[in-house]
């Protein structure tokens, strides 16, 4: 694909009016994906030193089940601002992530590689934990991905500023 046609393209279909409103909704996402990692500060700050019992990993499941599916929404918002539409199909969740690591016609990549991978995982989870009883979620299997929280969230919002700056300045 030429680079240059593909920056064209941005200017045309990703206004800054359109992108600005993108960036409004993306805000209001990560506020409320940090407004999350706060509202259960004590309960990950334990984490770090003792393992949860029973009660406390339904909790955190149910964090990491929500921290995603906040992330999957930006995702969202982007794709039917860049591409006019939401994604379908049996594997579209997958596809939504792995596409933001791509450039594509109406975008750049939103996300670093890495970052795409780490979220894999959590992804990963959402789908155990919708089709699990709590009981049979291990602490071992979730332990990197709740003491992950804060940093994941930190990535992405670096890589959220680099996106919207190409988009928004191209």
């Amino acid at each position: 694909m030429n680079h240059h046609r593909s920056r064209d393209i941005w200017k045309v279909r990703g206004c800054s009016i359109v992108w600005d409103d993108v960036q409004k909704e993306i805000d209001v996402e990560l506020e409320q994906l940090h407004e999350l990692l706060d509202d259960h500060r004590s309960l990950l700050d334990r984490c770090h030193r003792d393992g949860p019992d029973h009660v406390e990993r339904s909790a955190l499941a149910a964090v990491l089940h929500t921290f995603y599916t906040g992330i999957e929404n930006i995702f969202v918002r982007v794709t039917v601002a860049a591409e006019g539409s939401k994604p379908t199909g049996d594997a579209w969740h997958q596809n939504l992530l792995r596409s933001m690591a791509t450039n594509v016609a109406s975008r750049p990549a939103v996300l670093s590689s890495d970052t795409t991978d780490t979220l894999v995982e959590y992804l990963t989870f959402r789908h155990v934990f919708r089709h699990a009883y709590t009981f049979h979620l291990r602490w071992e299997k979730m332990r990197h991905l709740v003491l992950g929280l804060d940093g994941v969230l930190r990535r992405l919002e670096a890589d959220l500023a680099a996106f919207l700056k190409k988009v928004k300045n191209p």
